[in-house]
C-alpha cells in the first residue's frame, strides 16, 4: 500500500483533488487512472480510501469512498533533540524516529550547540515523508527550535529524563521506562549539556539517565532512547 498525505482533508470531505506536483506522480509515474483507488492521510489518524474520478496530470481528483480512524498508541514520546552539527545527521534521526513512533519533538538549543538555526520546512518534508512510508496516519509534530533554558521552564507532565554523559549518579533509562506513560527525553548536542543545564533539567524533575555504555552520537543517542521507549511498549 502507497500512502499519500494532505492535511486539508477531513472526515466531511467527499471529494478532494490534488495539486499540480502530486497529480503528476499518481498519473504518470504511478500510471493510476480513474476508478482506481488510493489510500490517504491527513496526519491525524484517518485512513481514506479514494476512487479517482479525473486522472489528469495537472490536477487528479478524487471521491472519498470509506474511511477509518486508525488507533492511537496509549502513550506519548516527546524527544527534545539538539540540532547536530551536520544537518543530514539529524535528518536522519527524524526519518528514523518517525518511522519507529514518535509524537511530537522540538529543537532544543544548548550551551554546547554548534548548530543554533534549523530549517522546519525541510523537517517538515522529512517527517512526512517517513510517515507516508510507515503508514502511520499520526504524524508527529515538528515544535519551533527554542532555546533550552526556555524549554525547561516549561509545565511537564508524564515522566521525564535528561540523557547525559556526565560522571555523576545516573539511572538506566531501560530500567527506569514504564510501559503506557506519557514520556519526554532530553539529548544533547555533540558537546553534551554544560553542567549548568543539567542543574536546571534536575530542578525541573527531570531524572537523569544513561543510555549504555559506550558515548553516543546525538542522533544515535536520540534513535535509541527512541527505540527504547517502543520497545517497552509493544
Amino acid at each position: 500500500m502507497q500512502l499519500f498525505y494532505n492535511p486539508d482533508i477531513t472526515e466531511n470531505t467527499t471529494a478532494f483533488s490534488f495539486n499540480k506536483e502530486e497529480s503528476k506522480h499518481i498519473v504518470k509515474v504511478l500510471r493510476k487512472s480513474v476508478d482506481q483507488t488510493l489510500q490517504i492521510t491527513n496526519g491525524n489518524g484517518w485512513l481514506f480510501t479514494a476512487q479517482i474520478t479525473v486522472a489528469d496530470i495537472k490536477k487528479c481528483v478524487v471521491q472519498i469512498i470509506d474511511k477509518k480512524l486508525q488507533a492511537k498508541k496509549n502513550y506519548t514520546l516527546h524527544l527534545a533533540v539538539a540540532p547536530t552539527k551536520m544537518n543530514d545527521r539529524y535528518e536522519w534521526f527524524l526519518e528514523k524516529a518517525t518511522e519507529i513512533g514518535i509524537d511530537s519533538i522540538t529543537p532544543i538549543i544548548c550551551d554546547h550547540s554548534e548548530r543554533k538555526i534549523i530549517k522546519p520546512e525541510r523537517f517538515e518534508k522529512i517527517i512526512q515523508s517517513a510517515t507516508k512510508q510507515s503508514l502511520n496516519c499520526y504524524l508527529p509534530k515538528l515544535n519551533p527550535a527554542i532555546a533550552f533554558k526556555d524549554f525547561i521552564k516549561q509545565d511537564f507532565s508524564g515522566n521525564l529524563f535528561i540523557a547525559h554523559c556526565e560522571e555523576t549518579h545516573r539511572k538506566s533509562l531501560k530500567n527506569e521506562l514504564r510501559a503506557k506513560q506519557n514520556i519526554t527525553i532530553l539529548i544533547g548536542p555533540e558537546g553534551d549539556f554544560s553542567v549548568k543545564e543539567i542543574e536546571q533539567a534536575l530542578q525541573s524533575h527531570f531524572i537523569p539517565v544513561t543510555l549504555g555504555e559506550t558515548r553516543l552520537r546525538t542522533e544515535t543517542a536520540a534513535i535509541v532512547a527512541c527505540h527504547s521507549v517502543a520497545f517497552i511498549n509493544e
